[in-house]
């Protein structure tokens, strides 16, 4: 079996393989540190490799499985880490040149927890936006993250390192971070699943100054890799006060435990307010006939709560990186201009305005709530648009705005305030070749029957067959 293909094998097929004495886990890490090396300069999804940390886990489990001994969850599996996650002794820049070259001395939970499970970390991938704070993947430390359906495209911040890796055969397991659609967006863009999963199922150290909104969760090509994953990662942990204290069901065995066979689904267009490229409402409607004919009962809606969300998002969004407004003046022409442009507009926030929207936003949350009550899921688009140019903030046909890209991802944001768990499930292509992702949105804590309902679609449409063609 080529290097190539290795990159490109999930979890399970791993397992089987090593079990039976075919592969072995150096082989495997040395397969994807090459297979990284040779993909790297055509998308630029890493900012550093960690051979060294790779080769020592992979023969610590190979001498696992030449004892015969009790292989871990994820016992050779490799794994890699967005650049905006602390990782013991590996630098981290966060995205920004005003902490590049960063080397931190513990490692994030998120982190220690796949080692634990016996995983094997490649390396960092690229925030390819400043400090995570647009959904476009360029950032002036690194560079352009290249779409890997077509080079200079957007590969949709701020991990997008983690979902161009997914896509390209960088192994099967890499970590997101989303705080706005973070995980969501790479998916949709690259043509990969990603699982925003029910904000506090995974510990998120240090806990995000951005009132909650940020979770962690997985970008990988199939649902079961990401099932896998989140069971590795998810459970209580006393650094993160917001953590759920539940237990950790065995997601990956359960997912064929579910169907969409009698589930009502709720679907939305527009959110009530938002734009959408006919190329993209289009891939999505046909993905909602395929729940339909899979004997789910579809009830088209355009929420009442959807058109409160844009004015809040220009608030919160802005005041999130308020706390970064000090840097402009030793930093600014180092930073991306319209994230100064956006520090800039947020610099006169008041105390009484942030409690009085703030107040406003928990309405809006529990308005959500109540809708949620008479659905199992949500389905919508993804994101708003196709991929478009990444030096730009908005498609060349979208309004231009110094700083504004949420205007074409009014679908994301309001499942990071309200916490539920929502994922991104390829569901087909535009006329041009580039992915669309379908939105999956459950209930509060319905993290499983999130990746039941994704696992259903993929079955029904499955797409981890196709790889990108990196033109």
């Amino acid at each position: 079996m080529g290097a190539d293909e290795i990159g490109f094998l999930g979890v399970s097929e791993l397992a089987a393989l090593y079990r039976a004495r075919k592969l072995s886990p150096v082989e495997v890490a040395q397969a994807v540190l090459a297979r990284i090396e040779a993909v790297e300069p055509r998308v630029n999804a890493m900012m550093r490799t960690t051979p060294e940390h790779a080769l020592e886990a992979a023969r610590r489990s190979e001498e696992v499985f030449a004892n015969r001994g009790t292989p871990r969850l994820l016992e050779g599996i490799p794994f890699t880490i967005k650049d905006l996650q602390h990782t013991k002794g590996i630098q981290t820049d966060f995205a920004s040149a005003s902490t590049q070259g960063t080397v931190p001395d513990v490692d994030a939970p998120v982190v220690t927890r796949l080692y634990a499970a016996g995983g094997m970390i490649m390396g960092k991938t690229t925030s390819a936006s400043e400090s995570g704070w647009k959904g476009v993947s360029e950032a002036p430390i690194s560079g352009i993250t290249h779409n890997p359906w077509a080079t200079g495209l957007n590969a949709g911040a701020s991990s997008s390192g983690a979902g161009v890796a997914a896509a390209v055969g960088y192994g099967p397991l890499h970590q997101g971070g989303d705080g706005a659609g973070s995980i969501r967006m790479p998916a949709h863009f690259s043509g990969v699943y990603g699982l925003k999963p029910t904000h506090g199922r995974v510990p998120c150290w240090p806990v995000s100054n951005n009132d909650m909104a940020t979770h962690i969760g997985p970008l990988t090509r199939t649902v079961e890799d990401a099932a896998f994953m989140l069971q590795a990662i998810a459970g209580p942990h006393p650094w993160d006060f917001t953590s759920l204290d539940s237990p950790v069901p065995n997601y990956a065995a359960q997912l064929q435990a579910g169907s969409l066979k009698g589930k009502r689904i709720a679907y939305s267009r527009t959110l009530g307010h938002a734009r959408v490229d006919p190329e993209v409402a289009d891939a999505v409607e046909a993905a909602v006939r395929v729940v339909a004919e899979m004997g789910a009962v579809i009830e088209e809606v355009e929420p009442g709560w959807g058109p409160q969300g844009p004015e809040l998002a220009r608030f919160f969004w802005p005041a999130t990186f308020t706390g970064r407004i000090p840097l402009l003046a030793e930093f600014g022409d180092r930073m991306d201009p319209g994230f100064v442009a956006m520090l800039e507009y947020a610099r006169h926030f008041t105390v009484q305005q942030f409690m009085e929207m703030r107040t406003r936003r928990f309405a809006y949350i529990q308005a959500i709530h109540e809708f949620m009550e008479g659905y199992d899921f949500l389905l919508s688009p993804a994101v708003s648009v196709a991929a478009f140019p990444a030096d730009k903030l908005q498609p060349a046909h979208w309004p231009q705005h110094p700083w504004d890209w949420l205007m074409w991802a009014e679908f994301s944001y309001p499942f990071n305030w309200s916490g539920n768990p929502a994922a991104s499930v390829p569901c087909g292509f535009t006329p041009a070749g580039l992915p669309v992702g379908l939105q999956i949105v459950g209930r509060r804590f319905d993290d499983l029957g999130v990746l039941q309902a994704s696992a259903a679609f993929e079955a029904a449409k499955p797409w981890a067959h196709l790889r990108p063609t990196l033109a």
